[in-house]
């Protein structure tokens, strides 16, 4: 996800990240964009049919969703999702229109009788106008409207945070994903819709449009749901993965096909044969793996990722980790296509828990460079992740009112699973670890205690204290030494109580040693002969304090 990564351009990004703007109070309109209340959780939904008309010229969208649900229980109220800028027309129920109100961005639909739990049943929703146009995608959410070389139509849309009900209706929250979908586009001849699963149908309408259906048969969440409209040429390729071949499908400009071919020709192998080395196979195989240009820097969109890294290593030329390592790579391919395993498959029910869309995918970058370039130079690049890390405030943020945390979340987040990996210290049950992570809550919705609790069960080891001193405080686990009778003492200093954690010391020139530590202070019977001077605390593979008395 970009909408925190001008973090990779140092102080400028508190002033332009949409979604990480902090809020101070929080009002009722809050709680009905990011809440679980019963006019939410009394419908599973199973299946959308999204059908859109795009005006590329008048900036305007018409068509309706199709909304296909379980009920949880007995209700005759339900909400769903649509930003107050665009007009609900009507909403049908078995044929016929059924009242509805309006506050807010949110929705509410009042049936004749009572739906009652365990049914299966359906409404369609009627909707156009003109959505917000982003101002500088995908840092702000909405619709973007630019230009080919050529001077055709080339638009996109980019909506985490602010959510997908900016543009289309739908039951706005991540807790519960649509099984599958279908997602119709309609646009003027000599333009091509790519949007997420697999192309199913292409159809000349009457009035000079073309429409376009897609087909996503795994379960995808709202802010992924994508529209890309343009001049798209298309190429292809495949790969054989641990589940067989994986379709590899590219749509690109005209003007970029040659740099296209090149880039993800050098890119995208490499990065499915670390990716699925570490966290299993792909998650969509069935939907295929998709790039796409985007007139914006990119997004983690289910099976048809956005890319607008401009063919060029690094994150737009430069390396953010300032190791050398960043520019060996395209840092939108391999970050944002991260995201296809958390985010995507993985996917947090609240938002306040995307560190775990985003810790893992960081991660992720860092385990690319070690599968190529071997585990120090992966070490190395973690390394270089802090210098974007503010310790500013929590990493989880508020739950219920779609609020996020620190954009620490990202490199500090990085940091803390490799803190981890250290603490377990085999690498073969890290990844492991990750592996079964990734086929544990394969295509669910978690929450981050969820995640938490699994790698505590699973490693043997409780390593609660440690995540929670991480992503519940800013401030970092600081190990004060000080030396007794010529003893060495330590201890750490840190907020969670009853902190422990193993930390890797040692004589200098020495071998490190894990040396298990407390908030009490205990001399380090380990490392007979150490003094001041010779004294020495892995802070490369742990991102800690020390303070040495």
């Amino acid at each position: 996800m970009l909408l925190s990564l001008l973090l990779l351009l140092g102080p400028l990004w508190p002033a332009a990240a949409q979604l990480l703007q902090t809020k101070s109070t929080f009002t009722r309109a809050d709680s009905l964009r990011g809440g679980q209340s019963a006019l939410r959780t009394c419908y599973d939904i199973n299946y959308y049919h999204l059908d859109v008309k795009l005006d590329p010229a008048k900036r305007f969208i018409s068509g309706s969703n199709l909304f296909r649900f379980t009920a949880t229980q007995d209700f005759t109220r339900l909400q769903f999702d649509l930003f107050a800028n665009l007009q609900v027309d009507k909403v049908l129920y078995k044929g016929k229109e059924v009242p509805f109100t309006r506050e807010a961005n949110a929705v509410f639909v009042r049936f004749p009788t009572a739906v009652q739990k365990g049914s299966r049943d359906e409404f369609t929703v009627h909707y156009s106008g003109n959505p917000t146009v982003a101002k500088k995608a995908p840092w702000d959410g909405g619709m973007v409207f630019a230009q080919d070389a050529a001077g055709k139509p080339w638009v996109a849309t980019a909506c985490q945070g602010v959510g997908a009900s900016i543009w289309w209706p739908t039951k706005d929250q991540q807790a519960d994903e649509v099984d599958s979908m279908l997602i119709s586009v309609s646009v003027p001849n000599g333009l091509k819709d790519v949007s997420n699963g697999r192309l199913r149908k292409t159809t000349k309408l009457k009035g000079g449009y073309t429409r376009f259906d897609w087909a996503v048969r795994n379960p995808i969440n709202n802010y992924d749901v994508a529209l890309n409209v343009g001049d798209y040429q298309h190429f292809f390729d495949s790969y054989t993965g641990e589940k067989g071949l994986l379709t590899l499908d590219y749509w690109v400009l005209p003007e970029n096909v040659a740099k296209a071919k090149k880039q993800f020709g050098d890119n995208v192998k490499p990065m499915l044969k670390s990716m699925e080395n570490w966290f299993g196979p792909y998650p969509f195989y069935q939907d295929g793996y998709k790039l796409v240009d985007a007139p914006h820097l990119g997004m983690e969109h289910q099976s048809a990722v956005a890319y607008g890294n401009k063919y060029q290593n690094g994150y737009l030329g430069k390396d953010r980790s300032n190791t050398g390592w960043g520019l060996k790579w395209d840092f939108i391919v391999i970050h944002e296509s991260g995201h296809e395993w958390f985010g995507n498959s993985i996917t947090t029910k609240d938002i306040a828990d995307m560190w775990v869309h985003e810790s893992f995918t960081c991660y992720s970058e860092a385990l690319f460079v070690e599968s190529q370039f071997g585990k120090t130079a992966g070490q190395e690049y973690i390394h270089g992740q802090r210098r974007h890390i503010q310790n500013d405030k929590p990493i989880i943020g508020p739950y219920g009112v779609n609020q996020e945390g620190s954009g620490d979340m990202y490199d500090k987040g990085s940091n803390m699973l490799n803190v981890i990996r250290t603490v377990i210290n085999d690498d073969a049950k890290w990844r492991q670890l990750l592996r079964g992570l990734s086929s544990t809550f394969y295509h669910q919705t978690v929450t981050g205690q969820q995640v938490i609790d699994y790698f505590s069960r699973e490693s043997g080891r409780d390593l609660s204290k440690i995540f929670d001193q991480y992503l519940r405080h800013p401030s970092l686990p600081t190990l004060e030494v000080r030396f007794e009778d010529g003893k060495p003492l330590a201890r750490w200093i840190a907020n969670v109580d009853k902190f422990d954690m193993p930390v890797r010391m040692r004589l200098k020139d020495g071998e490190y040693q894990l040396i298990p530590l407390t908030t009490k202070f205990e001399v380090i019977k380990q490392l007979p002969g150490a003094t001041r001077e010779n004294l020495e605390v892995d802070t490369f593979s742990y991102y800690i304090g020390v303070l040495v008395e």
